[in-house]
């Protein structure tokens, strides 16, 4: 894993979050992407060099919709950049952990991801991110 790409927060109204985070950082975000596979509306910050993503369930059935509905708003999970995702989800398999995802999947701000799944990480949702060429 090369560093943290961006941290998610789990919002219930995105547009109230992006006047509430812009506040917060001293700029407004630089991106707002559908991703229909997985049921949200993202926004995307930045803050020096770390990004936030917030995120805003666009059906009842989607996880975050899932989450709000049983931890309220709030972080919800930490991505990681990563040269090559499927060498890294073998890896992990290989030491034992448990994926949400075995393959990749296009995901917001031109990426391929990949979950963990949070039973295996000490109740941490982590994410894999690797760029799209």
């Amino acid at each position: 894993m090369k560093k943290i790409e961006h941290i998610g927060i789990a919002v219930k109204d995105l547009e109230a979050s992006n006047t509430l985070f812009a506040k917060l950082f001293g700029k407004k975000h630089y991106k707002i992407e559908a991703v229909e596979s997985e049921g949200v509306m993202t926004s995307f910050f930045k803050a020096g060099p770390n990004k936030i993503e917030l995120l805003q369930a666009t059906n009842a059935d989607s996880p975050i919709a899932k989450f709000i509905k049983k931890k309220g708003e709030g972080i919800h999970h930490i991505a990681f950049a990563v040269k090559d995702i499927e060498k890294e989800i073998e890896r992990l398999k290989g030491e034992g952990f448990k994926m949400i995802h075995e393959k990749p999947k296009k995901g917001a701000d031109n990426k391929l991801i990949a979950f963990l799944h949070p039973k295996a990480t000490n109740g941490v949702l982590i994410e894999l991110c690797q760029d799209i060429d």
